[in-house]
């Protein structure tokens, strides 16, 4: 919220003042998405900002012609909220979160800290059509990289524990953490599962490698939701959602914690570390 709420301020919105904002939270619960979403849509807002994947798809199933505005969607138009990127059409617009070489980027990375591994665990949720785009685009890159991949579903909280026994069990070198509504309400019991039994994690977000993650390699989250402000702000002017190109990301970031990959006795090859835009020691 701090970066939409920024976004608006640098457009000249504040809160209370000349524009008013109704949150709703699923608290990491995404069967109650469509209800939050229906909720919003009784209040005749002007505008529905939706961040991800979930709430976004909860809302466009809500309603047809309120605008919605998402944030850090994972494949827009294969998650069929869009059309196209270009002429989205209908009520939805805002910015994709992911192009078609992270996947790959991402393996690439872990295979290059850790060298022996050929064994990658994919931790996502089935309800969250982000998570089963992401499972996708990293299937594809696996085989290049001499990689087998073992996707582990979680549903919910009590589903943790069994996935990483799975990788204990199956002998797993590396994880990747899908981003979303689920992983991160609790990231600290995730990043912890990861920590206990020594197992080097990628994730795609920079909260668990704050919480202690090996590493992080996405868009910049907090850029993407303040850019959000920038759609509110023409819609209220009177464009069209439908008639607004959605915006691609023109860079990601890759972020690495030293001091877990010392506690894991992983040494950082230096041509790594000279690709991160930064290093928590």
């Amino acid at each position: 919220m701090d970066a939409f709420q920024r976004g608006l301020r640098e457009l000249g919105y504040i809160e209370g003042q000349n524009i008013a904002i109704d949150y709703r939270y699923a608290r990491g619960q995404v069967e109650r998405l469509p209800e939050l979403a229906a909720e919003l849509v009784r209040l005749h807002p002007d505008v529905i900002v939706a961040p991800y994947t979930p709430p976004a798809l909860a809302a466009k199933r809500a309603t047809a012609t309120i605008p919605i505005v998402f944030a850090v969607v994972a494949d827009a138009v294969g998650a069929g909220l869009i059309a196209s990127l270009g002429r989205p059409g209908g009520n939805i617009t805002g910015l994709t979160s992911t192009g078609a070489e992270l996947g790959g980027k991402r393996l690439d990375l872990l295979k290059q800290v850790i060298s022996r591994a050929s064994r990658v665990a994919v931790l996502y949720n089935p309800a969250d059509q982000s998570n089963v785009l992401v499972l996708k685009q990293l299937e594809e890159s696996a085989p290049n990289l001499g990689l087998t991949l073992q996707p582990l579903a979680i549903r919910a909280p009590g589903d943790f524990e069994g996935a990483f026994s799975a990788m204990t069990r199956e002998r797993t070198h590396a994880m990747f953490g899908a981003p979303g509504v689920l992983t991160e309400k609790h990231k600290e019991v995730l990043v912890g599962l990861a920590a206990k039994r020594r197992l080097p994690t990628m994730w795609g977000h920079r909260q668990f490698v704050d919480a202690g993650g090996l590493m992080f390699y996405a868009v910049n989250f907090y850029d993407q939701i303040r850019q959000t402000a920038v759609y509110v702000d023409k819609i209220l002017k009177g464009a069209k959602p439908g008639d607004l190109p959605v915006e691609q990301p023109t860079r990601y970031e890759l972020v690495i914690n030293l001091k877990t990959a010392k506690a894991l006795g992983l040494t950082v090859p230096p041509s790594v570390l000279l690709q991160a835009d930064q290093v928590i020691e």
